[in-house]
């Protein structure tokens, strides 16, 4: 939750269009690299999210780099790896699902830090 406030409060700091298209193209690279695991949830390879973040921003937004990174690689994971597969998750079996769970969060905690180091 903290992550997604964080990165709308952001979002009202920097160009509106770097941050949406680094947004999409984060969402589209967690969509395709996202699993879904029969008994546990949806996987996704943590470092995937952080360096699809930081290559949109650094391409995309010159100077707001840093927080286009960060709002890309967080509202855009959620988005690729967690609600575009909402669908799917029944077929999981799993008892509980949460979104933002495992995999999904430690591309989220590892965005922050390649955000700060684009900083």
């Amino acid at each position: 939750m903290v992550p997604t406030v964080f990165a709308f409060y952001l979002l009202q700091r920097t160009p509106v269009l770097p941050a949406l298209a680094a947004t999409a193209i984060v969402a589209w690279a967690a969509k395709s690299m996202a699993r879904l695991v029969p008994g546990v949830g949806i996987a996704l390879p943590a470092f995937i999210p952080p360096l699809v973040a930081a290559g949109a921003a650094l391409l995309l937004a010159g100077e707001y780099a840093a927080p286009v990174a960060y709002i890309g690689g967080t509202i855009g994971t959620l988005i690729g790896a967690d609600l575009l597969n909402l669908s799917k998750i029944r077929t999981l079996g799993a008892q509980l699902v949460s979104i933002g769970g495992a995999g999904v969060y430690d591309g989220i905690f590892l965005v922050g830090v390649v955000a700060a180091f684009l900083a």
